[in-house]
């Protein structure tokens, strides 16, 4: 390890019980917040002398513990549920019932027109975020505003095209993560 990444590792070591308690209360889930604390500390070892710190290094630490737990919900939505593979694997001649296919493609109707309510950036946000998998900061780079904003503008066209598609719209990251919207 480096002096930099030395002395951030000590203040990790030191400071870990915060960092927990805060990561806890951040993301809704003491799993969540134990494995953020786990990749922190990787990264933290990864590091070169040349990654400069801010002038808040527990602030600095506490960010890249949210930015893995975003990293880790990200290639955790990639993966499929059992329900969803036991549907798949049982998806047989039922599947092109003319039912289905009207309801799905009514469904995909109401997108198209939930999407078309939204403003563009919030349409080219919720695009970028949830089809492209662009990471929220290079969104928020590209359009000039924080990756709060960001997040904000994302859950804006999330709740709207749940709503426009009648289904409950669950936060599944940050303070209150879990409860229906």
């Amino acid at each position: 390890m480096n002096t930099t990444s030395l002395s951030l590792a000590r203040l990790f070591m030191e400071r870990r019980q915060e960092l927990r308690r805060r990561l806890k209360y951040r993301l809704g889930s003491e799993e969540l917040a134990n494995d953020a604390l786990q990749e922190t500390y990787l990264r933290i070892e990864r590091m070169s002398d040349t990654d400069s710190v801010s002038t808040n290094p527990l602030g600095y630490l506490f960010r890249m513990a949210v930015n893995a737990a975003a990293d880790q919900r990200q290639a955790d939505s990639r993966y499929l549920t059992g329900n969803e593979v036991e549907e798949l694997l049982n998806t047989g001649a039922d599947s092109l019932d003319p039912a289905r296919v009207f309801h799905a493609r009514f469904e995909v109707q109401a997108l198209t027109d939930a999407l078309g309510e939204l403003t563009a950036r919030q349409r080219a946000i919720l695009i970028a975020a949830r089809v492209d998998d662009t990471p929220l900061q290079e969104i928020a780079d590209h359009y000039e505003i924080s990756v709060r904003m960001v997040g904000k503008e994302l859950k804006k066209a999330l709740e709207h095209c749940a709503q426009r598609l009648d289904r409950k719209f669950v936060q599944r990251f940050g303070p209150g993560a879990g409860k229906e919207s």
